[in-house]
């Protein structure tokens, strides 16, 4: 098997981001603090999925998970760390380079540029 010459610390930062529904999540919550309906409503995926990403990426130091029990029932919010934060050049980048080089299916939907928010 042949030796990878790639940075180790790059490699598990593209392993982080390369699993299903990780980029999507980050963008999201770069919103602010989110909870777990909120998030669920926004991106198309499952409530099991989406709770399994959540706890990887606090898990990794991306995100934290807030819990409020001052209220019935208790509330969850999820936010984006000093870790995870930094990741928003990354997905702005990204969301740059869709713009630019990305041809979607006429049925799908053409404005989604969130830079004017």
């Amino acid at each position: 098997m042949k030796q990878s010459s790639l940075c180790p610390k790059f490699e598990k930062g593209m392993q982080m981001l390369g699993k299903r529904w990780t980029g999507l999540i980050l963008y999201q919550l770069l919103e602010g603090p989110q909870r777990f309906c909120a998030l669920e409503g926004a991106l198309p995926v499952s409530g099991r999925l989406l709770s399994e990403r959540l706890k990887d990426l606090e898990k990794e130091g991306l995100v934290h998970r807030e819990v409020f029990t001052d209220s019935a029932p208790v509330r969850v919010e999820y936010s984006l760390t000093q870790m995870g934060l930094a990741m928003e050049p990354v997905l702005k980048g990204i969301e740059s380079w869709a713009q630019e080089w990305i041809v979607l299916d006429p049925k799908d939907p053409a404005d989604c540029d969130r830079s004017n928010d």
